[in-house]
């Protein structure tokens, strides 16, 4: 990404950056991104997808608890080894599980942690576990590169009294965004940035309006 391109993400009125993803995560990319995202006063946040790749500077950091995996390591067993390891670092604070929902058979963070696809009836079950078994902060729906169902994202939202819901996937327009904020709590625009910049910026002006 171009300068010129992360300085209109940082100064288009975001609420914060989230610096993470699948594929080549390494601790020189991510220290690189970092120091030219600190340029500016917007809120910093590394979503950990690998251990290697954890530095301090961010201002918050996600880990992620994949609730449809179905292998335990991507629910417990790799966030407790991070803990051993960075349990002197940790300010607890700083630091959000998320319980993450990937609903898109073709991404690669599906791929990656061995998930199956829920259905409406899984999807409510893992807001219920989240929200009030678990306690955690965040519930992600994550279609990460598909435009998502809106009518379950109305009925996850309507289920939810503790934890913040997170909405991520295929929002490439300002109606998509308009949309999907008005059953999430958050949004997040992620490969139209790449794709579309100028379309991208437009969500969220949408979304603050």
């Amino acid at each position: 990404m171009t300068d010129e391109d992360l300085e209109k993400i940082c100064e288009s009125g975001t609420d914060a950056i989230i610096v993470g993803g699948t594929d080549n995560i390494t601790l020189d990319g991510v220290l690189d991104l970092l120091s030219r995202i600190r340029r500016y006063t917007v809120p910093c946040i590394l979503e950990i997808s690998s251990m290697e790749a954890i530095t301090p500077g961010f201002d918050y950091y996600y880990i992620p608890m994949v609730l449809n995996s179905k292998e335990k390591k991507w629910m417990m067993d790799i966030q407790h080894q991070a803990i051993k390891e960075y349990i002197d670092m940790l300010e607890l604070s700083e630091v959000l599980f998320e319980g993450y929902c990937i609903l898109n058979e073709e991404a690669k963070a599906f791929t990656y942690t061995n998930s199956y696809l829920p259905d409406e009836e899984d999807v409510m079950a893992y807001a219920y576990m989240t929200d009030k078994v678990f306690h955690l902060p965040i519930f992600y729906m994550e279609y990460s590169g598909k435009y998502g169902d809106p009518a379950l994202v109305k009925k996850v939202k309507a289920q939810l009294q503790h934890s913040t819901l997170f909405y991520g996937g295929g929002i490439e327009t300002a109606a998509q965004a308009k949309e999907m904020k008005q059953h999430a709590d958050v949004i997040i625009v992620g490969n139209s940035i790449y794709t579309d910049i100028k379309q991208a910026l437009q969500t969220v002006r949408a979304v603050k309006e």
